[in-house]
């Protein structure tokens, strides 16, 4: 925005706050949530005018005109919009815009998004599609530019790749406000060339470096780490992970997705070990479509870590102002004060924080849960729309795990559940007939990687624990983290086959087969991750994924987002890729066998 510009938004607000101009909107008898000063002060008026606040008070009478909006809080609280510090809205399976309808209306008025997932299959073009489409939403979102595509280069194939010139050229677009997650955090503490461009470049362009540290290793790994320059973390479980970041300048950010659940264990540094809450962040990371319609967004984060025993102006500072001067845009948000975006929330009880009203960029956009703003439309071209090239068709033969002799010893990828990390299992397993097959009764299932993005027909067999499938069946994605190439986890090879060839014909997406049959689906044409279908539709389809999960006999949490991970060859301590088994603590390949 130029000078002039900025100097007549500010004239403007000046003088409706002094009763010159008249407000578009005024706010009458709220309780001001000032996360600024930790208070909450009764009989509160805001005048807005235009998308910015123009005056807070006791009283905003001399700003009321007869064109005047006015709405009676009626002693609710005013509550400054919620921001979701890091998330990826693939995770959600529906678009930029899709994913807005589902939380906009809940009080998430803005998203520092990084569309890594979208990068792997297709490179800058790909951030840009996000770009372009976020810009036109009626909350604030932002996107990072991903850090790590691919994200262990020699470990894994991509469908494309991000360079540190793609990084500069990014970080001069409207609407970019850092680099995304550095994933590849040896590559940082080995400083790694191409890493430390992505960061410079970064760093060069005034915006903020965004980090993952997905290690239980504090000890010079993490030093190393944090010197090379990542602001924040979302990779903590523990207590003493969040302890660490902090001291060491960076910004906790905790997250409660779908399945990531590290509120709870991490904010009790600020509980019961008194550290300064001001450097602690609330996020989502990954939220799946199901939980958005369902249960919430930042809302629901919010009530979560008031359940933990914070306070709750102390838990609303870390969904909003907290993350605000994180990202340098606390001028313009993150608080209820004169300058800053119209971005409120009208609330009954903190406590229970269910969102009533939601005003953004001065608009009542939501009311009692229902969006009251039409979304713009966005077309994706069909280079974006079919992205899932397969090269032939597969048949059983191709997900068979061929072996010599008659028992050997298995490298077997272990899950955990409600964690990102995996175990890597040693495990006994017998060979029949020239193969390993699968042990229901060890629980030791055929996991693929089906190479999606050249057509190759090649495809990576091992073996998973944790699934607990029972009888014929197989589940099979192209949400794959991060390389986004086709997983397929099963008992039974002739239904792997089905459920990888069914989601070549759909271009993507998530599938269910039992008994050769397809018994849950939910189409993702949009790089093989996304929907352009509302969250609610998607949320069913999906919910017929989680449903086929359970008919498998599969009773994990969200074990949709466990799945959609075990290809992500950055996170301890074993995971598949295209190239093979990966050792992630060593970053080396193993084989699936040994003797």
């Amino acid at each position: 925005m130029s000078e002039q510009a900025i100097t007549k938004r500010t004239q403007l607000l000046v003088d409706v706050a002094m009763g010159r101009e008249k407000a578009d909107l005024v706010v009458q008898n709220g309780l001001w949530v000032s996360v600024q000063s930790g208070e909450i002060i009764p009989e509160t008026d805001v005048a807005i005018k235009d998308e910015r606040i123009a005056y807070v008070g006791p009283d905003a009478s001399h700003t009321i005109g007869d064109q005047t909006k006015v709405i009676d809080a009626e002693g609710r609280y005013l509550v400054p919009g919620l921001l979701d510090a890091h998330m990826h809205v693939e995770s959600g399976m529906v678009t930029v815009t899709e994913f807005v309808r589902a939380v906009a209306r809940r009080g998430t008025t803005g998203m520092f998004i990084d569309p890594h997932e979208i990068a792997n299959v297709f490179g800058l073009k790909g951030v840009k599609l996000m770009v372009d489409e976020a810009a036109e939403q009626p909350i604030h979102v932002w996107v990072q530019v991903p850090s790590c595509v691919p994200s262990a280069p020699g470990l894994e194939t991509p469908g494309s790749s991000i360079s540190p010139a793609d990084v500069a050229e990014a970080m001069t677009w409207d609407g970019i406000i850092g680099l995304g997650e550095m994933m590849n955090f040896p590559g940082v503490f080995l400083s790694d060339e191409k890493m430390h461009a992505e960061m410079a470049a970064t760093r060069s362009a005034g915006r903020v470096v965004g980090g993952h540290y997905a290690s239980l290793d504090l000890g010079l790994p993490f030093h190393g780490y944090a010197a090379g320059g990542p602001e924040d973390d979302h990779e903590g479980t523990r207590k003493e992970d969040a302890i660490a970041r902090v001291r060491q300048g960076m910004k906790v950010m905790m997250r409660l997705g779908s399945a990531w659940h590290d509120v709870a264990t991490q904010v009790r540094a600020v509980i019961d070990d008194g550290l300064d809450p001001r450097h602690f962040i609330l996020c989502t990371d990954d939220s799946h479509s199901q939980t958005l319609v369902e249960d919430g967004h930042m809302d629901r984060v919010v009530r979560h870590a008031i359940e933990q025993g914070l306070e709750p102006i102390t838990a609303i500072q870390m969904a909003t102002l907290n993350t605000a001067e994180h990202f340098g845009v606390a001028r313009d948000l993150g608080l209820i004060a004169p300058g800053r975006y119209a971005d409120i929330l009208l609330v009954r009880d903190l406590s229970e924080f269910q969102v009533e009203k939601v005003i953004a960029k001065g608009q009542v956009i939501a009311e009692d849960g229902e969006l009251l703003v039409e979304l713009p439309s966005f077309s994706y071209p069909d280079w974006a729309t079919k992205s899932v090239h397969l090269g032939k068709k597969l048949t059983a033969e191709d997900f068979r795990l061929s072996a010599s002799g008659s028992q050997l010893t298995a490298n077997v990828i272990g899950v955990v559940e409600n964690q990102a990390p995996t175990k890597h299992l040693c495990m006994d397993v017998q060979v029949k007939d020239g193969e390993v097959p699968v042990d229901l009764e060890k629980d030791i299932l055929k996991i693929a990687l089906v190479e999606r993005h050249r057509g190759t027909g090649d495809v990576t067999v091992g073996l998973v624990h944790g699934f607990g499938f029972a009888g014929r069946c197989a589940i099979g994605s192209t949400v794959a983290h991060d390389s986004h190439h086709m997983i397929v986890v099963g008992t039974s090879e002739e239904d792997m086959a089905v459920a990888a060839n069914t989601l070549g014909e759909i271009n993507g997406g998530q599938i269910v087969v039992k008994d050769g049959q397809v018994i849950g689906q939910v189409e993702l044409p949009i790089a093989g991750l996304m929907s352009n279908e509302r969250a609610e539709v998607v949320s069913q389809k999906a919910a017929s994924v989680l449903e086929g999960f359970k008919a498998c006999g599969c009773t994990l949490n969200n074990p949709n987002m466990q799945l959609s991970l075990l290809a992500l060859v950055v996170i301890p301590e074993l995971r598949i890729s295209d190239l093979g088994l990966v050792d992630v603590t060593k970053f080396e390949f193993v084989p699936v066998l040994e003797e």
